[in-house]
């Protein structure tokens, strides 16, 4: 029943996955469907990155606020992601190109199939992508019918698994964080009881989708409460900008932004007569060398038995997250050769070399 990276793929995994019945749900399932869940986390970062780095304002800028708080919520999520897999005996895979996600392209295993995750400057095309990505079964107020799972329903399902099967949770290989300064529930935590796998799935759950009852994050930064929860914070910036007067271009707004365009399927073009020059060519080649620095540093680290050795690695690989943000924003002050008006931008592609 182990499942390869061929499969892996053919990019519909989750959608066979939630088609498994109930009872056919077992500990192989369980695990093939937490790794499923660390791809779709780490999905969302680079296209959330790209339209914060976008945005050439201070940090008082609420836009910029509203995605710095989504981004971070979003590497803690991916973080309990691994956290569950661990805790069932699985080892998150973030190396192998055949499961990392592509730009543009869909999400990882079929959620939200009609949905193309593209990476780009901040515009309210690129917004509402980042809702839709985010968006619950049933918002509020009531929007059309999903034509599939949303994100929360394929967490719901995992943890109706687990809690089928609670003597699946070991505790094994646990990450310990303390990351409440980025808002409560933050934090990374030994989940080696099913108390500890509801709580971590419902923080998850949550900051992404709402409750049934509110819109309201209800694992808020450290400023206070009335923080949206992240497909109600993107639908508020898109009404934001619907609001002024007179109406602005989807792709501008009352304050700064690089005119970073949409990352063309591949990356950019090294060769021909599109071939960007050599200073942009080494800055992608820089970012995504770091990224994959980044990424085998996470995967390094939920293989570790040792916690100090744990927090070493994963040390190293937010350092190198954070190395991102230079060469990323100085690719979006660099123009496109096309005389569209547009400006190159990161590709997260995955490279060793």
């Amino acid at each position: 029943m182990a499942v390869n990276a061929v499969q892996y793929a053919q990019g519909n995994r989750i959608v066979e996955l939630m088609r498994r019945p109930a009872q056919q749900r077992d500990a192989e399932w369980v695990k093939d469907a937490l790794q499923q869940a660390v791809l779709l986390e780490l999905a969302t970062l680079p296209p959330y990155l790209c339209g914060m780095w976008s945005i050439n304002a201070t940090s008082q800028n609420p836009v910029l606020r509203t995605l710095r708080t989504i981004v971070f919520d979003e590497m803690s999520h991916l973080g309990i992601a691994c956290n569950l897999l661990t805790t069932v005996g699985g080892s998150p895979s973030l190396t192998d190109e055949t499961l990392l996600p592509k730009y543009p392209g869909p999400l990882p295993g079929g959620v939200r199939p009609e949905l193309t995750v593209f990476l780009s400057g901040l515009t309210t095309h690129s917004v509402g992508m980042y809702a839709r990505i985010e968006e619950p079964d049933h918002p509020l107020p009531p929007a059309a019918p999903a034509s599939f799972t949303s994100i929360g329903a394929f967490y719901t399902a995992i943890l109706d698994a687990l809690c089928a099967q609670p003597e699946l949770i070991t505790g094994h290989r646990q990450v310990i964080r303390d990351m409440e300064f980025h808002g409560s529930g933050n934090s990374l935590v030994e989940l080696k009881t099913l108390d500890a796998v509801k709580a971590a799935i419902t923080v998850i759950k949550e900051q992404g989708e709402g409750t049934s009852a509110s819109p309201e994050n209800p694992f808020p930064n450290a400023e206070g409460s009335g923080e949206l929860a992240h497909y109600y914070a993107f639908r508020k910036v898109i009404r934001d900008h619907e609001l002024i007067e007179p109406p602005l271009p989807p792709d501008k707004w009352p304050f700064p932004t690089f005119p970073m365009g949409i990352v063309p399927e591949g990356g950019w073009p090294r060769t021909g007569s599109t071939a960007p020059p050599a200073e942009v060519i080494t800055l992608l080649d820089q970012v995504n060398h770091t990224y994959g620095k980044m990424l085998g540093l996470l995967e390094q680290t939920w293989q570790q038995e040792d916690q100090d050795q744990a927090t070493d690695l994963l040390d190293a690989a937010v350092n190198e997250m954070r190395k991102l943000r230079s060469p990323a924003q100085k690719l979006m002050q660099r123009p496109l050769p096309d005389g569209s008006g547009k400006n190159y931008g990161p590709e997260f592609r995955y490279t060793t070399s």
